[in-house]
C-alpha cells in the first residue's frame, strides 16, 4: 500500500544535487557572523523529482481512511486521517477556493500540526493569525531566505483570501490544542540525510556525520509525513548544550545578549494572548523566524518589538534558543 510513495520518495532522494548536498552536510561555522546566511535552515532542491501521481489507494497508522497519492498532491483538499482529532473544518481549510486560495489544511494539515517547511498553526492567537495574513498581504512579513515554494504559495494564498475567508480560518486554528510531536537530541553525531524538496530525511544506511552547528529536523517516518498525517512525529538533532543555553538565553537574557522570551511568551513560552506560543514548535521554523526578524524581512506589528530581540544573536544563539523552544511542552 505504499509503494507508490516510498517510489516518489526514493526519487526525491536521486534529485538531490551535488551542491544542495553539500548544504546539508556541511555545519554552519560557529564563528558565522549573524549577518551571514543559515542555509540549512532553508532546505530547497525545487527541481526534484517523484513518481507520477495514481489513483492506489493508501493508509496511515491508526486510520480507517484511505487516500490516493493524487488527492494528497492536490492543493485544494485535505486528507483528512484523523477526522476525531479537530472540530469541522470550514469550507477555506478543507477546500480552499480556485484559483489562487489553496486550502489552508493542505499544507498545514487538517489539525493545525503543519511541518518543518512552514508553520504549526494550532493553538495561535486569532488575532495574531489575522494579522499574519494582512502582513502578508501588504508586503510587510516577508522571507528572508531563497523564496522556497511554502513561501510563495503563503503570499500568493493570503494576497486572494478574502476577510471571511480570513476569519474563518483564524478562528479555526486558534481553536485547536496544539500537539507535542518533535523530539529535540542533543548530539554530536547525526544520521546522514537528504533534502527532499523542502524538508529533511534520513538516507536509509546512510552511516553518521558531524551534526556541527545547525539542527537537523525530520520526520521519523517520512512516508507519513508525505501522506500529510497530522499525527507525524519528528526528531530534532542539535549541538550538545543548546538545551541548556537556549534556557539561559530565554530566561534571563544571557547577560544583555537578549530579552528574555519569557518577558512576552509567558514563563512557559506558551504565549499570552495575543502574544503566539512558541513552546513545542519546529526549531527549524523558529530559526527561520529569528533570521527573518534579524534581517527585517518580517517588518510586520512583530517586526518592532523583536527587533531589539534578535539584534545580537549568533546563529548559535538561534540555534539554542530554537532546540530549547522546540523541547517544551506546546
Amino acid at each position: 500500500m505504499r509503494i507508490a510513495t516510498l517510489t516518489a520518495i526514493a526519487v526525491m532522494g536521486l534529485a538531490v544535487s551535488a551542491a544542495s548536498m553539500a548544504q546539508t552536510q556541511s555545519p554552519t561555522p560557529a564563528s558565522a557572523p549573524p549577518s551571514s546566511f543559515p542555509a540549512w535552515a532553508y532546505p530547497w532542491v525545487p527541481d526534484f523529482k517523484v513518481a507520477p501521481a495514481d489513483d492506489v489507494p493508501q493508509h496511515v497508522p491508526d486510520s480507517a481512511a484511505s487516500f490516493t497519492i493524487k488527492q494528497e498532491r492536490d492543493l485544494f483538499f485535505v486528507p483528512d486521517w484523523h477526522p476525531e482529532d479537530h472540530p469541522t473544518m470550514p469550507d477555506v481549510v478543507a477546500n480552499g477556493r480556485m484559483p489562487d486560495v489553496r486550502a489552508c489544511g493542505s499544507c498545514h494539515r487538517a489539525a493545525g500540526t503543519g511541518g518543518p517547511e512552514n508553520a504549526s498553526l494550532a493553538g495561535l492567537p486569532e488575532a495574531y493569525i489575522m494579522q499574519q495574513i494582512a502582513d502578508y498581504k501588504s508586503g510587510a512579513r516577508k522571507f528572508a531566505g531563497p523564496q522556497r515554494s511554502p513561501s510563495v504559495v503563503m503570499t500568493a494564498i493570503a494576497k486572494a483570501s478574502n476577510e471571511e475567508e480570513i476569519k474563518a480560518a483564524a478562528a479555526y486554528f486558534s481553536s485547536l490544542k496544539p500537539r507535542a510531536n518533535i523530539k529535540v537530541v542533543e548530539t554530536d553525531t547525526v544520521p546522514v540525510t537528504q533534502i527532499a524538496r523542502v524538508f529533511y530525511m534520513l538516507v536509509k544506511d546512510g552511516g553518521t556525520e558531524p551534526i556541527g552547528q545547525r539542527i537537523v529536523e525530520t520526520p521519523v517516518d517520512a512516508v507519513q509525513f508525505e501522506h500529510r498525517d497530522t499525527r507525524s512525529q519528528f526528531i530534532a538533532y542539535v549541538p550538545k548544550g543548546s538545551i541548556a543555553k537556549g534556557e539561559s538565553l530565554a530566561t534571563t537574557g544571557g547577560a544583555g545578549i537578549t530579552t528574555p522570551c519569557i518577558t512576552c511568551h509567558g514563563p512557559d513560552l506558551r504565549g499570552v494572548a495575543p502574544i503566539p506560543g512558541i513552546a513545542g514548535r519546529s526549531p527549524s521554523y523558529l530559526v527561520r523566524q529569528l533570521y527573518d526578524f534579524q534581517q527585517h524581512a518580517r517588518a510586520g506589528s512583530a517586526g518592532a518589538p523583536m527587533a531589539p530581540v534578535v539584534e545580537k544573536l549568533s546563529h548559535d544563539d538561534m540555534i539554542s534558543l530554537a532546540a530549547y523552544a522546540a523541547s517544551l511542552t506546546p
